[in-house]
């Protein structure tokens, strides 16, 4: 197998992609520096692929501030449309299969039942529609490819809710947590293991995937297993989203069906409950 560029190397992803090669040994992962992997710079991109001759590409570079995007569209379209175009158009020319990380963001969230991969896309945000807009550049231009669309992402690395919730935990006496949204934390160490296990099998079975834990929750029971796991203490009343209001809107019930993931890629997926056991066990107390 030829190397594995990754894009976005220091996000929250790309840190656990980098942990999980680490720890399962595997090889030929290139972690791409920020100032070097420029996915607006087509001319970079394609010096880039000349020299790796990439077999894989995993894109886990996003504008990913929902409530920014609301007044910063353009540069929102460009990260999550434009680039993801540029990497598709090069992943086609090099033979290269795209991994590219993807969101619940894209549906509307009005249903009550797990959804699938072929279920309607109706974004209801800036940041939900460029994400789609991307998934779709990809389609156009590549047929080696896999979306992973994926929800509530955390980990031990970066921000992300389990890390703010610990600190106002500590800070402060009570706080308020959305009640009334519903989906599935994703602790992205789970999700690494999904995109190594891809690259690991040589997987044929190329399309769009959902990945999340296990489970169903609410932010705030999310947030009250937080405090419960990690012997908080803290008062937490539960709101509705009208009594926190965003820019953007967000889906009311974005729980993803992983069926398709489990049969056609064969990875065994945690509960949201036991995989944020393990995250906190790494986190410092």
């Amino acid at each position: 197998m030829g190397s594995v560029l990754v894009f976005g190397a220091s996000g929250q992803l790309g840190q656990c992609l980098a942990h999980v090669a680490k720890e399962r040994n595997t090889p030929d992962l290139v972690f791409l520096p920020e100032e070097q992997a420029n996915i607006l710079n087509p001319e970079g991109l394609q010096a880039l692929f000349a020299q790796h001759k990439p077999t894989y590409v995993i894109n886990c570079a996003a504008y990913t501030a929902v409530d920014k995007a609301e007044d910063e569209v353009d540069i929102a379209r460009k990260v999550n449309r434009d680039g993801v175009e540029n990497l598709s158009r090069l992943c086609a020319a090099h033979g290269t299969t795209l991994i590219h990380i993807s969101t619940d963001f894209v549906f509307a969230g009005t249903g009550n039942q797990p959804l699938v991969e072929t279920d309607e896309t109706a974004p209801i945000s800036v940041y939900g529609l460029t994400k789609l807009e991307g998934e779709q550049v990809i389609s156009q231009h590549t047929p080696q490819y896999f979306i992973l669309r994926t929800s509530w992402l955390y980990s031990e690395y970066a921000n992300n809710f389990v890390k703010t919730m610990l600190k106002f935990g500590r800070e402060r006496d009570e706080l308020r947590v959305i009640w009334d949204q519903t989906g599935t934390p994703t602790y992205a160490i789970d999700l690494a293991g999904c995109i190594l296990t891809i690259i690991e099998t040589q997987s044929p079975h190329y399309g769009t995937y959902h990945y999340s834990n296990e489970g169903v929750t609410s932010w705030y029971d999310f947030a009250v297993a937080i405090f419960e796991l990690s012997q908080t203490q803290v008062k937490t009343t539960p709101i509705r989203t009208a009594e926190y209001p965003t820019k953007a809107m967000r889906p009311a019930y974005s729980v993803l069906d992983k069926t398709k993931a489990k049969t056609q890629l064969g990875v065994a997926i945690p509960h949201w409950r036991d995989s944020l056991t393990v995250c906190l066990s790494r986190l410092p107390a």
